[in-house]
């Protein structure tokens, strides 16, 4: 384990909320209830619970059907405790990953023009590994956090890939007007980001939020209210969805047509009722859009793959 600017590097992070039916091994001694050790340390159970954060709890299950709740610091994932060193961080120990970033942008609240004066601001972009690293037995991440400082920059490759799959959050960083740093390289990516533009965007976006909106109906009826930002947010994806179909880019900024509208959502000034109205309305407009609009099919995969390949070339 290491810090780099502030940041814990390590296999597993630990806050990502393990799901049920995960393996796990205990890295503790399991007591049953009167304090009695059941298991040595290294015993494998299975988590059956989940807590809502990671400061909390795992209800885990062992072969003998003792249950015991165990936190995040007192369990690792099976697969990685037996992969070990192979898993292990202290190799890339030489590499200040942070280093290798080629492209740093702001996206959210502040892009988009819906920000107030205590809003966070939201840093985005990619890196671009040694060849060394990448190449060895240990591999690089796929990204690297910061939750303090609320950045996120993703593996060159997987920053490629997700934008290939019209990514929302990946989109608006080829877009945001909002660049704090770029490479050369990561200039070439940003002139080239029409590529990464194609039909699919219908299929990600308009899917993404029907699901959303599926669960926020269920908060609705179940707890009787919902999370207006996220509402806001869900509808400002809609817009943008329409407008990359229809014009060929990715607005990130809101125009001065929705702003009010928009935040007003935010506020819980609108009735859910008339914002699903207007969800159900730009969900028609998607629709139309996807039957005019000029993009292709499938994006260009191959200049895609050519320019990682450079880019991979040119860290060798």
């Amino acid at each position: 384990m290491r810090k780099i600017r502030g940041v814990t590097e390590r296999a597993e992070n630990p806050h990502l909320i393990l799901s049920v039916g995960t393996q796990v091994v205990a890295l503790v001694e399991v007591r049953r209830s009167d304090g009695a050790v059941a298991h040595p340390r290294g015993a494998a159970g299975t988590i059956i619970q989940a807590p809502a954060d990671a400061w909390h709890a795992y209800r885990v299950r062992f072969p003998d059907g003792i249950e015991v709740a165990l936190l995040r610091r007192e369990l690792a994932v099976l697969r990685h405790h037996i992969a070990g060193d192979i898993s292990a961080p202290q190799p890339l120990a030489e590499y200040n990953l942070f280093q290798h970033v080629i492209y740093r942008c702001v996206i959210g609240s502040r892009a988009y023009g819906l920000d107030h004066e205590s809003s966070d601001t939201d840093l985005r972009g990619i890196y671009l590994p040694p060849a060394d690293a990448h190449w060895s037995l240990y591999g690089v991440p796929a990204q690297l956090e910061n939750p303090d400082t609320q950045e996120t920059y993703w593996e060159l490759q997987k920053f490629i890939t997700l934008a290939l799959k019209a990514n929302p959050n990946v989109l608006e960083c080829l877009y945001t007007p909002l660049v704090e740093h770029a490479t050369d390289l990561a200039r070439e990516l940003i002139d080239m980001r029409s590529v990464f533009l194609s039909k699919i965007i219908y299929q990600t976006y308009n899917g993404y939020v029907m699901s959303q909106f599926k669960k926020l109906q269920a908060d609705l009826r179940n707890k009787g209210e919902v999370k207006w930002k996220h509402v806001m947010h869900l509808i400002r994806l809609l817009i943008s969805g329409v407008t990359a179909l229809r014009e060929g880019y990715v607005p990130v900024r809101v125009d001065a047509l929705h702003r009010d509208k928009l935040l007003a959502i935010k506020r819980g000034e609108i009735p859910f009722e008339q914002v699903e109205l207007w969800r159900l309305e730009l969900h028609e407009q998607f629709d139309s859009a996807a039957t005019t609009s000029k993009l292709p099919d499938r994006p260009d995969y191959y200049r895609a793959n050519d320019l990682l390949i450079r880019a991979r070339r040119s860290m060798t």
